[in-house]
């Protein structure tokens, strides 16, 4: 197996067990975002009802409990991530 298979493998494995960390366990230690907690200690309003620019809110996804949308985002995000890597790879080979 190649070094690139395996780095895409310990990827993907670390998608899969983000929700431990995002989810169960920063429910279990009562974890808020730290921006989050600045713009209420200012209290700044919260855009999000008004403005959601994205499907993934939270890394939500209607419909799914919230430890599937974490697995989702993830993969999206990685896909993208590796899309924009191999199209500035294959630009740089073309030179």
């Amino acid at each position: 197996m190649n070094l690139s298979r395996r780095a895409l493998i310990a990827v993907l494995a670390l998608v899969f067990i983000s929700p431990i960390f995002g989810v169960i366990l920063a429910d279990m230690a009562g974890f808020h975002e730290p921006l989050d907690l600045a713009a209420e200690a200012l209290n700044l309003p919260d855009f999000t009802e008004n403005f959601n620019w994205t499907p993934f809110l939270d890394y939500t996804v209607p419909g799914l409990p919230d430890e599937a949308g974490y697995i989702v985002a993830g993969v999206i995000g990685v896909g993208v991530i590796l899309v924009i890597g191999l199209g500035i790879n294959r630009l740089v080979k073309q030179r």
